[in-house]
């Protein structure tokens, strides 16, 4: 039987759309076609060179995405696969290959993890093989589906040995490898039957001159080559080899062989890629092209947030949050919700107070959680604290829950690092699935975290009836539209870079928000804190006449996030505080949603938000205000992705 069940998600430059995206053009001429990549490492190569060679070389190059294991396929022409996978670093794979040497071979296949399904560890490394070792397969996504195939081949009585989703698509490949199909037939009747995002990459023991891919909103690039050619999840993998590259197409197959390759739909009909050269070198080509790591990392970010909405529902319709391994009955007790976290996790917390109590009707809290165990809270059993953290290893956050637990509370963490030291200590946990974030300054670690929150409050709201099934599928509904609505404040980036310029020689920003977009505010003031190094704060609106007022003054640009428009008092009293703030002298940048005609006359500018929920709404605010602070961090000459001062992760209390 299957072992699975544990976690079940997942210059200047110049822009355009080509269909999945906002992706840039790193120059003006070059022509550069590339998804923002989510996740893992994929390498494929067939030719005439030392395969193990080219794939381990290609898997290093890949090593800034972020990883937990690695490991290499290779066809050696004797009708077998050879194999190995390792947990941790790039280099233990080398080591255990130096100690026991692999076979000679032209084809293979590599991969480096960053883990979805399963733990990371030496077996549910990829590749991963077929019941019989004829097929190798690596895979980058999540396939949602993937427990109900299981299911199927458990019928059949194939027997599994990882945890993970990929093994199931190994095992139905093979299974039509087995019964005569090449093995590009093969991958198109596999990927016809899978849902969810993802690229495959195998190769076959009975047919050693062949690497077949697939994707599915899912990065992968075909390298060419003279008598070899190439399989990337980006031009990185492959560029010290040719700067030839292929695009291609939402769910296509390609076959590489030395002699060339071939582009098919998943139903066989004849496709082609689009042809590019790539003029980068390799410190940009793992860029993307950007400038900078944040700048990719905030362009991925519709990416992101449909990773992290992927596989958490059944097929009912209903909300499964299959990490939340605490009870129903347990989570039906919790009388009062304790959100901690530092910086930027804080302020995603601070966000979900907004949603979680209006959802659920249950109190609940944010606390910094340096303070928190300092100020000897009162928990109980029927306390649910929720400890976000982007790598699961902030010291601050993890002395916190424990203290929690050392209280008899239940602890959830939300964050993005499987296998880190908070998920592990705590009761349950949410994966927020945004892959590697290289930048110092979180974005689409932050994003992603509010789209943990809200789906934890909808599942609270499930669980305890405080929330009709349709007013929840409403929600997910609005949530889905999210990656929409962030590509389409992407799109507007050059508007943002504009007023960047205008604003260089600030000396100081002030941000204003009301209800969940105060804490937009304070986000967009410790971005420019971080990365620009100057003054700025960020303040709840109805605050400025009980002080902050006095720091007004003539051109001060100050930062107005206005809610959108509704039955209530936010947006009447948010224009109020811009009226205040202008009289005074201070140049308004306001974000307002399109369609709002009051606040033009209070407005020096005008930067429009999608039309959403108020509750959603710092989805899409935050945007421009990442943008904006890169954007001038650049401009001031500033390391955008290591700041001064400033660490990753938090290790030390």
């Amino acid at each position: 039987m299957f072992p699975w069940g544990l976690t079940v998600a997942h210059g200047r430059r110049l822009w355009r759309m080509p269909g999945c995206g906002v992706r840039p053009v790193a120059a003006e001429g070059t022509s550069l076609a590339l998804d923002s990549p989510a996740m893992c490492g994929i390498v494929g190569y067939v030719g005439s060179k030392r395969a193990q060679d080219v794939v381990v070389e290609g898997l290093r190059r890949l090593e800034y995405r972020g990883y937990d294991s690695a490991g290499v396929a290779l066809v050696d022409g004797s009708g077998r696969i050879a194999t190995d996978k390792r947990a941790g670093r790039l280099a233990n794979l080398e080591k255990a290959i130096d100690e026991n040497p692999l076979p000679d071979a032209t084809t293979g296949i590599g991969h480096t993890r960053w883990a979805t399904h399963g733990a990371p560890n030496d077996v549910n490394a990829h590749p991963h093989l077929g019941a019989t070792g004829r097929v190798a397969l690596v895979h980058n996504g999540i396939i949602e589906n993937f427990a109900m195939l299981r299911a199927e081949l458990e019928r059949d009585g194939v027997e599994g040995v990882s945890e993970t989703d990929t093994e199931v698509a190994a095992q139905l490949l093979e299974r039509e490898v087995l019964a005569g199909a090449d093995l590009t037939t093969a991958m198109r009747a596999v990927v016809r039957r899978l849902e969810g995002a993802f690229t495959l990459v195998a190769v076959d023991a009975g047919d050693p001159d062949r690497v077949v891919a697939a994707r599915r909103n899912s990065p992968l690039v075909v390298g060419l080559g003279e008598g070899e050619n190439f399989l990337g999840s980006d031009v990185a993998a492959f560029i010290e080899h040719t700067r030839e590259a292929l695009e291609l197409g939402q769910d296509q197959v390609v076959t590489i062989t030395r002699d060339g390759v071939e582009v098919t739909g998943f139903d066989g009909s004849p496709a082609e890629g689009t042809r590019y050269h790539v003029d980068w070198d390799l410190s940009a080509a793992e860029k993307d092209g950007y400038d900078w790591f944040m700048r990719k990392e905030i362009f991925e970010q519709p990416r992101a947030v449909t990773d992290a909405l992927l596989g958490r529902h059944s097929e009912t319709g209903r909300l499964q949050l299959d990490e939340v391994r605490i009870s129903e009955d347990e989570l039906r007790e919790v009388d009062r919700i304790v959100i901690i976290g530092c910086g930027t996790a804080n302020y995603s917390g601070l966000v979900a107070k907004y949603a979680v109590e209006h959802w659920t009707r249950v109190p609940c809290e944010v606390e910094l959680a340096h303070e928190f165990r300092y100020r000897d809270p009162i928990l109980t059993r029927n306390t649910l604290v929720v400890a976000i953290s982007q790598s699961g290893e902030t010291a601050d956050t993890l002395m916190a829950i424990r203290h929690a637990r050392e209280q008899n509370a239940k602890v959830l963490a939300i964050c993005n690092t499987n296998g880190s030291t908070i998920p592990r200590e705590s009761d349950a946990v949410i994966y927020t699935h945004a892959g590697p974030e290289i930048a110092v300054a979180s974005t689409k670690g932050f994003i992603t975290q509010m789209i943990a929150c809200y789906l934890l409050g909808l599942y609270l709201a499930q669980v305890r009836g405080t929330m009709y099934g349709d007013e929840i599928a409403a929600v997910v509904d609005e949530l889905r539209r999210i990656p929409g609505h962030v590509e389409g404040e992407l799109a507007k980036a050059e508007e943002v870079y504009a007023l960047a310029r205008d604003l260089s020689a600030a000396p100081a920003v002030l941000f204003l928000g009301r209800h969940a977009g105060f804490p937009i505010a304070l986000e967009g003031a410790l971005k420019l804190k971080e990365l620009a190094y100057i003054h700025a704060e960020g303040f709840a609106a109805g605050e400025l006449k009980h002080g902050p007022i006095a720091l007004v003054e003539d051109g001060l640009p100050i930062f107005c996030i206005v809610p959108p428009r509704g039955r209530d008092q936010l947006h009447a009293k948010m224009l109020s505080a811009i009226q205040e703030v202008r009289a005074r002298g201070a140049r308004t940048i306001v974000l307002a949603e399109e369609g709002d005609t009051e606040v033009g006359s209070y407005a020096d500018t005008v930067l429009s938000l999608p039309r959403v929920p108020t509750l959603l709404q710092p989805l899409v605010a935050v945007v421009p205000l990442q943008l904006f602070g890169c954007e001038l961090a650049t401009l001031l000459g500033n390391d955008v992705d290591q700041p001064r001062n400033l660490a990753k992760s938090v290790t030390v209390e």
